[in-house]
C-alpha cells in the first residue's frame, strides 16, 4: 500500500501546478507538471512491479 499512497501523493501535489499552468499559462508550472508526471511514471512502474510479484508468490 505503500507504493500506492506514492502514487496519490505525487498526483495530489501536480494539482496546484496543473492549474497554473492551464489556467493561467505558467510555463515554469508546465515544467514542474512534466517533472512530476516522470516521477509518476516511475512510482506507477514501481507499484506494477510490487503487484506483478505479490501475484507470482500466490
Amino acid at each position: 500500500m505503500e507504493k500506492f499512497e506514492k502514487v496519490k501523493a505525487i498526483i495530489a501535489s501536480l494539482e496546484t501546478d496543473v492549474l497554473k499552468f492551464y489556467e493561467k499559462g505558467n510555463a515554469a508550472a508546465g515544467t514542474r507538471v512534466r517533472i512530476g508526471m516522470q516521477r509518476l511514471k516511475s512510482a506507477a512502474f514501481e507499484l506494477r512491479r510490487d503487484i506483478t510479484e505479490k501475484k507470482k508468490e500466490g
